[in-house]
């Protein structure tokens, strides 16, 4: 390790200042631009977890009022049948009260 060390000091050394400071600036430069997208990245990634929250919220909105609509006709289906059978039978109450006469057996017409 050490070796590597003293051969890369040398070949540093061995650049002339000027080209050094160049070498050091673009590689700043580089750096920085590495964090700017990164940045940005996270940024954009932020941006669609939120778009996609948005859109996971919207059908499950509308999944929801799907199920709540299939349901609700479900319940009024089984309404509607007991409303019929009752109305069912109260027609048929008021039938066979209407069938029956309303003199007693025994009155002075019937014999």
């Amino acid at each position: 390790m050490g070796a590597l060390w003293e051969s890369l000091k040398g070949l540093v050394g061995s650049i002339e200042p000027k080209t050094r400071k160049r070498v050091i600036w673009a590689a700043s430069i580089l750096f920085i631009l590495q964090l700017y997208f990164v940045r940005e990245l996270i940024a954009a990634e932020l941006l669609f977890v939120a778009l996609f929250a948005v859109l996971l919220l919207f059908v499950g909105m509308c999944y929801l009022v799907g199920t709540i609509g299939v349901r609700g006709l479900d319940w009024a289906e089984i309404g509607v049948r007991a409303v019929a059978t009752n109305a069912r039978r109260g027609y048929n109450t008021v039938e066979e009260i209407s069938k029956k006469s309303f003199r007693h057996l025994r009155s002075e017409s019937a014999q």
